[in-house]
């Protein structure tokens, strides 16, 4: 049987945020030994109790259920509440933010424009946005191909991927606000994934370029409207307002709705309902065509759910209609591909099951992740795993061998996520800053297994060299991209090798969190503004992957700093509360400062100082005390020494 773990809270934490893909680790259920009947009544009669369950444990007042076999429906209901306050239930026809899910219909009104040959899945995209350049440091053209099945190489795929309840009521268009907001394409398109919202709100600008049709009209008059959709939109209406389900938080409590900027999300932007979302499942299972319409190929609806990218032969990544194959565990080794997505306060999850012919769909209205462990119980019952898997067979794994792997990774979408993998006893040892350690043990020379059975498949780039890896492991982020290779850069002239400094600066260089002050001299000794070690401190955080955000993250840092400058040169003290207000360190042990600190540096400087962050001049007696000298210049040297204690998870020689 199959191996089922909750996911640690922190990642819960990290993917319930509306920026994030949909996905996470159920609770164990328990897998029934026999396949369940498939009949309206019969799934039903099951899915009741499991809902009843799980919207208690997770504390959903409201979701809807649709099941499609053979393009009927066999269920289509509501549970609970869309306003818990007002007493309304949930049926087929309240409205729900889909969010993420929006993306397999951006990708099917793409490929509709394939079809027509007015779009080429293999041309630069270029071609396509009127005149907007895409920014591309690689020698390999973007395409169309890339953005839909989530391999662009963008620096920032989530750079322009805004949500806020002010923008519920405006009006803003796709092409100023992207052209403010466009990445960069840094990796060779194609080579790797990384989850990304930019490329389907790109696809959607180059579907309303092409077309001279606004993106929402276009879906309205080519997708919705011929599909029966008459509840669906990729904007609100006032009509559909009224009609949604009350968004709640976690904690059961109400919150405002949440709109995109720009207006128009092909990333994340549509309303539907359990009424029209069994309609779209039937397109997948009448090869295209509903109601006698032919919306899509029987070529295109086949690509849209067979696999295009993989992280091995053995594990599925994405399709190139936007849908994906996360947890693979739970897929019993039948062919499924998925696609979640949540908005603040509602939450939603598409399954199909080709070639059983089979689908299901829910929407509820708070962003926990329920609807896995409903997808999970589902499989195990209706889709029981047909044998159980082989043991696999180990191969040896020597010294030599083992240095194409060794190395500090981070992951293509999660800049604050780092992996150091090193070699022991005939096995790679992974240390990672969320997750723990693992050992990984050989299956072949690209796939490894940890002592949880988790895989870790090993990519190469374009020069046939390894350069990505992709974990499943449901307790770490890593599962939402690739991670890259990190290389070492060479050293600074003026930081030796004698330096109790160097290793820490080495490292944040490689992770361009500090660069040369003068030519190739990084300057030890001296100084920074507030400002530079803001700067220094938002990469070091690595919440920069989210440019949105950073801003906020910058107005955190200056919390408690009185009359902040960002041309004052910064002291220890300062430096100790902004690195502080990011990472809200526990006090670990006693420690008395001795020496002249301000008060409102004076609990930051502790607790920091009692984590081990904490630079190599600065001594902590056995008593606990510790001159912290905060009155001083922050030294150029010392800065990246606690950056890198306080968010590198480790201090490792970086390898090549």
């Amino acid at each position: 049987m199959k191996k089922k773990t909750r996911r640690l809270s922190v990642i819960a934490l990290i993917l319930s945020t509306a920026v994030f893909t949909a996905c996470s680790a159920p609770v164990s259920t328990n897998a029934t030994s026999s396949k369940g009947s498939f009949n309206g009544k019969e799934i039903e009669a099951f899915a009741d109790p499991i809902f009843a369950q799980k919207m208690k444990e997770y504390n959903v007042n409201g979701s809807n259920f649709v099941v499609v076999k053979d393009g009927k429906v066999l269920v289509n209901k509501g549970y609970g509440y869309a306003d818990k306050e007002k007493k309304t239930l949930v049926d087929k026809n309240t409205v729900f933010q889909i969010a993420s899910v929006s993306k397999t219909f951006t990708a099917l009104a793409a490929l509709q424009l394939v079809e027509q040959g007015k779009m080429d899945l293999d041309h630069d995209i270029n071609a396509y946005l009127g005149g907007m350049k895409v920014p591309n440091e690689t020698e390999t053209p973007l395409t169309l191909r890339n953005m839909l099945s989530y391999t662009t190489g963008f620096d920032y795929p989530d750079k322009a991927n805004f949500v806020a309840p002010e923008y519920v009521d405006q009006d803003i268009p796709m092409k100023k606000f992207m052209t403010e907001h466009i990445p960069t394409v840094v990796r060779t398109p194609g080579e790797a994934y990384t989850y990304d919202n930019f490329a389907f709100l790109l696809a959607g600008y180059a579907i309303e370029e092409v077309s001279g049709t606004p993106f929402y009209k276009y879906m309205e008059n080519y997708v919705f409207k011929p599909l029966g959709m008459n509840s669906t939109s990729a904007r609100f209406t006032p009509e559909l307002l009224v009609r949604m389900a009350t968004h709640y938080g976690p904690d059961g409590k109400p919150h405002p709705t949440f709109g995109h900027a720009p207006t128009d999300g092909p990333q994340g932007s549509i309303l539907s309902t359990g009424e029209d979302m069994a309609k779209y499942l039937t397109l997948f299972q009448q090869q295209g065509s509903v109601n006698g319409k032919q919306i899509i190929s029987k070529e295109t609806t086949k690509m849209m759910q067979t696999y295009s990218v993989f992280a091995n032969e053995s594990l599925p990544m994405t399709t190139i209609g936007g849908f994906e194959g996360y947890r693979n565990d739970l897929m019993n080794g039948y062919h499924v591909v998925l696609k979640g997505g949540n908005m603040p306060g509602h939450q939603s999850l598409i399954v199909l099951l080709p070639e059983e012919n089979t689908a299901f769909y829910m929407s509820y209205n708070n962003d926990t992740m329920m609807s896995l462990d409903i997808y999970e119980a589902l499989m195990d019952h209706y889709f029981p795993e047909k044998k159980a898997p082989e043991a696999p067979k180990y191969l040896p794994l020597n010294a030599s061998e083992a240095t194409k792997y060794t190395g500090t990774y981070l992951n293509t979408r999660f800049y604050f996520l780092k992996s150091n993998f090193t070699y022991a006893d005939g096995n790679l040892i992974m240390e990672t800053g969320t997750s723990g350690t693992h050992t990984l043990r050989m299956i072949n020379p690209l796939l490894f297994e940890d002592e949880s059975g988790n895989k870790l498949a090993f990519k190469k780039d374009h020069q046939d060299q390894i350069e990505y890896f992709y974990y499943t492991n449901p307790n770490s982020p890593d599962f939402v991209s690739d991670a890259l290779k990190v290389h070492t850069k060479p050293a600074f002239a003026d930081v030796s090798e004698e330096s109790a400094y160097k290793s820490y600066i080495d490292n944040l260089y490689s992770l361009d969190v500090i660069s040369a002050k003068s030519g190739k001299n990084f300057e030890p000794q001296g100084t920074m503004t507030q400002g530079e070690f803001m700067d220094a401190l938002i990469l070091a955080h690595g919440w920069y992957s989210f440019p949105h955000l950073i801003e906020g993250n910058k107005e955190l840092t200056k919390k408690g700093i009185p009359g902040f400058d960002r041309n004052a040169v910064i002291t220890r003290q300062a430096a100790a509360v902004m690195i502080q207000n990011l990472k809200q360190a526990k006090q670990a042990s006693e420690i008395t400062l001795k020496g002249d600190t301000d008060s409102w540096a004076t609990d930051s400087i502790i607790a920091l100082v009692s984590q081990g962050i904490v630079d190599p001049d600065t001594k902590v007696n056995v008593d606990g005390t510790v001159d912290f000298r905060s009155k001083k210049p922050l030294l150029r040297q010392e800065a990246g020494a606690i950056l890198d204690l306080a968010f590198g998870y480790y201090t490792l020689p970086i390898k090549h």
